[in-house]
């Protein structure tokens, strides 16, 4: 005798997501890309901002039980519509609402960096594995072909052992009144954009760093004073790899390059939303991929979760990185000592 399909509930073919904060990425980035996705879609807002709102309802067709604010986030417990939560907010902020996502029995995203402390990224993780949800972080650059193209070499090594990488990524930071200028919430070169070039190193390599010595520099300290506006970093591995990273709010650099024993690869730019693209000694070229990269990233996540799969950037890579920041700033402020990882 055949049972009812009622026991055996059907699997979601779209995940709904809940952006966590309407600023300027998810505004201008995330929001768009969802339209673009194949498993999963925009459903619902966080926003401690009232105003924006209704432009938010008129563009996506959010319904009004859909949107939150900070306070009542923890009611999406009830809501069957919101699969995802996906945390746009400034870093300092990342696990304490990554927390209240997971309590409330949604998978959580999590923009980069992961949070401000190795503690509170072991945090979330918890809170996820406690309520059997699953935890990504923003890494879109994972996702991406040509950066996958350079973690497969980093196992096949084409061009031979890799002897050293150097990663660089930053902008020009006009702003002054910024959360990226404020400590408390997160702000500074490193954890805003260091994570780039100190993700691509270990992502380059395939391995995790032994050391490192690092320094701050400051050219607007009127601006910076709380926080670094450009972080050089050196890092040795155990195999007598080095690398060199650097990361600036107050210079535009994006570059990834990898030397070996038998040749020479790179991307450049290697971070930027679009036009990642590289070349070799051997004069492959590695053209730019021509998707969006927050709609595949989204999209990746959703199948993953749909599919009872591993995501592609758990929470404990984001936690690896910021263990390493972490000895970053201790060797800063040792001038410039080499710290063990």
């Amino acid at each position: 005798m055949p049972y009812p399909a009622y026991l055996f509930p059907k699997k979601k073919e779209k995940l709904g997501v809940a952006l966590v904060g309407l600023g300027n990425y998810s505004r201008n980035l995330l929001a768009p890309a969802l339209q673009l996705t194949r498993y999963c879609e925009l459903k619902g807002v966080v926003t401690g901002s009232p105003e924006k709102i209704p432009r938010w309802q008129a563009k996506y067709g959010i319904k009004d039980s859909n949107v939150y604010n900070y306070e009542n986030m923890h009611q999406m417990a009830d809501n069957d519509e919101i699969d995802v939560v996906y945390i746009v907010l400034p870093p300092a902020m990342h696990a304490d609402y990554g927390i209240i996502g997971a309590n409330a029995g949604k998978h959580v995203w999590c923009e980069k960096p992961m949070d401000v402390s190795a503690a509170k990224c072991q945090m979330l993780i918890d809170a996820c594995k406690k309520n059997k949800v699953k935890l990504a972080i923003g890494y879109r650059m994972h996702h991406e072909p040509n950066t996958q193209t350079l973690m497969k070499w980093a196992k096949t090594k084409p061009y031979g052992a890799i002897q050293d990488v150097i990663a660089e990524a930053g902008y020009y930071d006009s702003r002054t009144a910024h959360w990226k200028q404020n400590k408390a919430l997160g702000g500074g070169s490193m954890l805003d954009m260091g994570v780039y070039p100190l993700n691509a190193i270990r992502y380059t390599t395939g391995m995790e760093p032994v050391s490192v010595s690092a320094r701050h520099e400051t050219n607007r300290p009127k601006v910076y004073f709380e926080v670094d506006e450009t972080t050089i970093f050196d890092l040795k591995f155990a195999d007598g790899t080095t690398a060199h990273g650097k990361t600036s709010l107050g210079e535009n650099i994006n570059n990834l390059e990898a030397n070996c024993e038998n040749g020479w690869y790179y991307l450049r730019p290697f971070q930027s939303y679009s036009g990642v693209r590289g070349k070799t000694s051997d004069g492959k070229a590695l053209k730019p991929f021509e998707g969006n990269q927050q709609a595949k990233q989204m999209d990746d996540d959703a199948l993953a979760i749909i599919n009872g799969k591993p995501m592609l950037v758990p929470g404990e890579e984001g936690l690896k990185d910021i263990h390493i920041v972490e000895k970053i700033y201790e060797s800063a402020a040792s001038d410039s000592k080499w710290v063990s990882i």
